[in-house]
């Protein structure tokens, strides 16, 4: 079982859930944000899987999301690691807040652990693209 290390990076956006859920749901829209971790992505192999191209190389990225509730959860697969990524866009007055929990892939010490969950901090510092 993957450790949990209490990361919980936020953004508070000015657009409705459902908005950004829809946004995050499409994995094309994935190289303007998160920038620093997707440069590019593109539909190819298994179905439900996208290849991407990250800083580290390549990777894969699965939605599993529910627009229902608003959890764009997804899954990361890596040459080194496998890891789930549960997210949420939840109401936040006329916005959104879009929140995400991080586990530490077993293969991952904390160091690197650290480097990657920076690298989400990055994206998320600008208060994300959809506010604009």
């Amino acid at each position: 079982m993957a450790r949990y290390i209490g990361i919980d990076p936020g953004a508070a956006i000015d657009r409705p859930p459902g908005e950004v859920f829809g946004y995050l749901a499409d994995a094309r829209n994935w190289p303007q944000w998160p920038v620093v971790i997707v440069r590019a992505i593109e539909a190819v192999g298994e179905p439900g899987w996208w290849t991407m191209t990250t800083p580290r190389g390549t990777g894969e990225l699965r939605h599993r999301g529910d627009a229902a509730t608003g959890l764009p959860d997804h899954d990361c697969r890596a040459p080194r690691a496998a890891w789930t990524v549960a997210a949420r866009a939840v109401p936040n007055g006329r916005g959104a807040e879009f929140r995400i929990a991080f586990f530490q892939p077993p293969v991952l010490d904390d160091d690197e652990f650290g480097r990657q969950v920076a690298l989400i901090d990055a994206e998320l510092a600008p208060n994300w693209r959809l506010s604009n």
